[in-house]
């Protein structure tokens, strides 16, 4: 949602260790960036990431099961799908 140019968000706060603060606060000043704006890129980047992960190992499960044969390798595929579906 938009108002007026703004992009409606909400502030969280998260502990981090001392050298990922200082590494955060040289990144910010090289890049001539906010540190907000360095945390929302790799967030975004890192759930990208994730919702892919997720999504490959959906289809690699839908693969193994609309499969007639059994491959070699698919109880190790269907072991890593249910962790990854599991650990939510």
């Amino acid at each position: 949602m938009c108002y007026a140019g703004f992009v409606a968000s909400s502030t969280t706060s998260i502990r981090i260790p001392d050298d990922l603060k200082l590494s955060l606060e040289s990144t910010a000043r090289r890049m001539s960036k906010g540190k907000n704006w360095i945390i929302k890129q790799a967030l975004a980047e890192y759930l990208q990431r994730h919702n892919m992960d997720l999504l490959r190992a959906e289809a690699r499960r839908q693969s193994i099961a609309a499969s007639k044969k059994k491959w070699k390798d698919s109880k190790l595929w269907e072991e890593a799908a249910a962790e990854v579906w599991d650990a939510d």
